[in-house]
């Protein structure tokens, strides 16, 4: 025959708990301890891509509906290397910007396309200058009120 303990008011943090058993406040004090990682852990590690994006263009979020359609918001294929184009294999990146038109352009700006920085700054540069259109292949997923060139 087991002993359970009653304790007649036991203090968890900042909390009083009535009628609570030892093994209770064990598991209450676990778990808690467990959210405190999980929340740390949250709050410190890098963000996903598919975040990065959407803060990138918080201010056009068209762009990141069009680089979820592109490229499901990666980057990097599962080898670890700049993710290329299933279609054209000289399309790049989180924006699939493709290197035989923009490459040098690109470089000339200081933008390295196989980063996630220089992508997304280079999808920016090239929707300031054209608009949606250079992403029209992809606009039945990314747009139900299509936008069209701002110049």
């Amino acid at each position: 025959m087991g002993l359970v303990m009653f304790v007649t008011a036991v203090t968890v943090g900042d909390t009083i708990l009535p009628e609570t058993t030892v093994a209770q406040v064990e598991t209450s004090t676990k778990i808690e301890k467990t959210v405190e990682s999980e929340i740390s852990e949250t709050t410190t590690e890098n963000l996903t891509t598919k975040e990065e994006v959407e803060e990138y263009f918080s201010d056009l979020p068209i762009l990141a509906e069009v680089a979820f359609c592109e490229s499901r918001n990666r980057q990097f294929g599962k080898n670890g290397k700049v993710l290329r184009g299933i279609e054209n294999s000289q399309d790049v990146g989180v924006m699939q910007i493709n290197e035989k038109y923009h490459l040098k352009t690109a470089n000339k700006l200081g933008l390295n396309l196989h980063t996630l920085e220089g992508n997304m700054a280079y999808g920016r540069y090239l929707y300031e200058k054209e608009g949606t259109r250079p992403w029209n292949y992809s606009s039945k997923c990314w747009g139900k009120s299509r936008e069209v060139a701002v110049n």
